[in-house]
């Protein structure tokens, strides 16, 4: 894949992609990052796409315009933990304590954000232990292990050696949506599909989960606007 860039007020970056499942040229823009995609036939040539690009132009920057804009942490700042509002203040000492709805940081305010970040996985990785280790017991199945990653493109995954990956910013989301997305990766230990009898061991684990699954489509890519660097 190649970038280039589309003129205009204000430019766009492209990320070029050629597909031979692609049957025309499009246009991507994800909902997590904002990262545009052009995706190109085996026919088309690289000319032909950013006319096309060019041609949507209004319409790529309207809908970047509708990006709830990125958050960069530092004292002072909000973000969700476990689904309630938090605010970031200076700390003492060395670690990162929560008191009530702050969150006190310590040290150098420009580290405020990696430092964060740290305490965010470290927290995540207890509570998705914790609903892995419970949903693996009931369903009689262990796991390999756990990782945590930034993911974009999905918030859990399974392996077929029963490796679980997850994404730790998680842990921003309420606690009954990091548990569904722990009993949907636990589920796959058993059915690694999307069939109906995979959707019945997600419901033994969790119960209903459509609301859940609901608010990840509708909520989660806000997750993504909040920068740690």
């Amino acid at each position: 894949m190649v970038t280039r860039l589309l003129p205009g007020n204000p430019p766009v970056p492209l990320l070029l992609r050629r597909s031979a499942r692609a049957r025309r040229i499009s246009l991507r823009v994800s909902a997590l990052d904002g990262r545009v995609t052009l995706t190109l036939p085996r026919h088309a040539s690289e000319a032909e796409a950013l006319r096309f690009a060019e041609e949507k132009g209004d319409w790529l920057r309207r809908h970047l315009d509708r990006r709830p804009e990125e958050v960069r942490l530092a004292h002072g700042a909000s973000l969700p933990l476990e689904g309630r509002e938090t605010r970031l203040v200076a700390g003492r000492g060395r670690a990162v304590m929560l008191e009530g709805a702050t969150l006190a940081v310590p040290g150098d305010p420009e580290g405020a954000g990696p430092r964060l970040r740290g305490w965010l996985k470290a927290r995540a990785r207890d509570r998705l232990v914790e609903a892995c280790d419970r949903h693996a017991a009931r369903l009689g199945q262990g796991y390999d292990r756990i990782t945590l990653r930034d993911t974009r493109s999905r918030w859990g995954s399974c392996s077929s050696t029963g490796g679980l990956s997850f994404s730790w910013r998680l842990i921003m989301a309420p606690p009954e949506i990091l548990d569904y997305v722990a009993a949907h990766e636990v589920a796959h230990l058993a059915e690694m599909n999307h069939s109906p009898a995979f959707w019945r061991v997600v419901e033994r684990l969790y119960g209903p989960h459509r609301e859940a699954r609901s608010w990840l489509r509708q909520e989660g890519p806000a997750l993504h606007r909040y920068r740690f660097d």
